[in-house]
């Protein structure tokens, strides 16, 4: 497999954070950024030199007018064929922006989503999008989130015919705002194991194998689901450490609290990819550790053996979607 272009400058620990991970695939990392800053840090991988950097604070729409940006240049190495993926850390609008510039946006799609899979109470797994890259959505890009989302399910999970749910305050179809209430009698329609509305407790529980929601809601969801499991495991060890027996019993469950550490904490999963272009770019946390970008690298990479493009793109062709 040709390497995965990374977007070496991306990203609140960049590069330090970026060439630590890019440093566990053994030379399968194509590093984009200023050279001059990733020499001393990474003598053994290949540097593709790229003098600017969209910052966290820019404007999205900035990559248009930027084309030496890292994220402009690492999109580039993808469409030339010099790379299979692109991962980045950095600005997830820039990316975005990059992304269908350069690569184009699959038939039938209006607008990519963020997508990624989140663990649930019953020990499975649930496909989550939009995670960002829309904050305001239409009903009908609802509906397209809905039918990438259930072949990323199928591709990824193994799922013969995956439950796709819609994320709402209530089950109830009475429930939800304008968008939701009118995105429902589309994703209805659509030749898809439809569940219906879903509220989040239920889909954490294993109501739903996939939960479509607009960039906004999706975003700050996930973000208070990594935010409730570092306030789990801080309230976890000042309880422990208040009773020397607790501390005790503490170190016989260390390696479950370990496993629980490793399935839950946002290092885990590493990144989300862009779904709907016409190509593998995954966007990881802007604070993303040397753990995280591993993970979101092995994402990428996994992303382009399984052809998940291609069985978006082929989903995308087979459904009768809402325009």
């Amino acid at each position: 497999m040709r390497p995965v272009a990374l977007d070496a400058m991306g990203g609140d620990n960049a590069p330090g954070a970026t060439v630590a991970g890019a440093l566990q695939h053994d030379g399968s990392v194509l590093l984009i950024g200023r050279r001059a800053e990733l020499d001393d840090l990474a003598s053994d991988l290949s540097i593709v030199e790229a003098d600017d950097v969209v910052a966290m604070d820019d404007k999205a729409s900035s990559a248009l007018r930027r084309p030496d940006a890292s994220i402009n240049v690492a999109i580039r190495q993808l469409a030339e064929g010099t790379a299979s993926a692109v991962v980045t850390c950095g600005h997830s609008g820039a990316a975005m922006v990059a992304a269908i510039k350069g690569l184009g946006r699959l038939e039938g799609v209006d607008r990519p989503a963020l997508v990624t899979v989140v663990p649930r109470a019953d020990g499975g797994e649930t496909v989550l999008l939009d995670l960002g890259a829309n904050v305001d959505c239409r009903p009908e890009q609802l509906a397209q989130f809905a039918v990438m989302g259930e072949a990323y399910a199928r591709v990824v999970l193994g799922l013969d015919d995956p439950r796709v749910g819609l994320l709402s305050n209530g089950a109830e179809r009475g429930k939800g705002n304008t968008q939701v209430k009118a995105a429902l009698p589309l994703l209805e329609q659509l030749a898809l194991n439809f569940v219906g509305p879903i509220e989040p407790f239920e889909a954490f529980h294993g109501a739903a194998d996939v939960v479509v929601c607009d960039g906004f809601v999706g975003n700050v969801m996930l973000k208070t689901v990594e935010a409730t499991v570092d306030v789990t495991v801080s309230l976890m060890q000042k309880e422990i450490g208040r009773m020397p027996h607790w501390r005790l019993g503490a170190r016989f469950m260390k390696s479950a609290l370990r496993r629980f550490r490793s399935r839950t904490s946002a290092s885990a999963y590493g990144g989300a990819l862009l779904l709907g272009v016409d190509g593998v770019v995954v966007v990881a946390h802007g604070r993303s550790d040397r753990g995280a970008v591993d993970s979101a690298l092995s994402v990428a990479r996994r992303c382009v053996e399984q052809d998940v493009v291609g069985a978006v793109s082929k989903a995308l062709a087979k459904a009768t979607l809402p325009s």
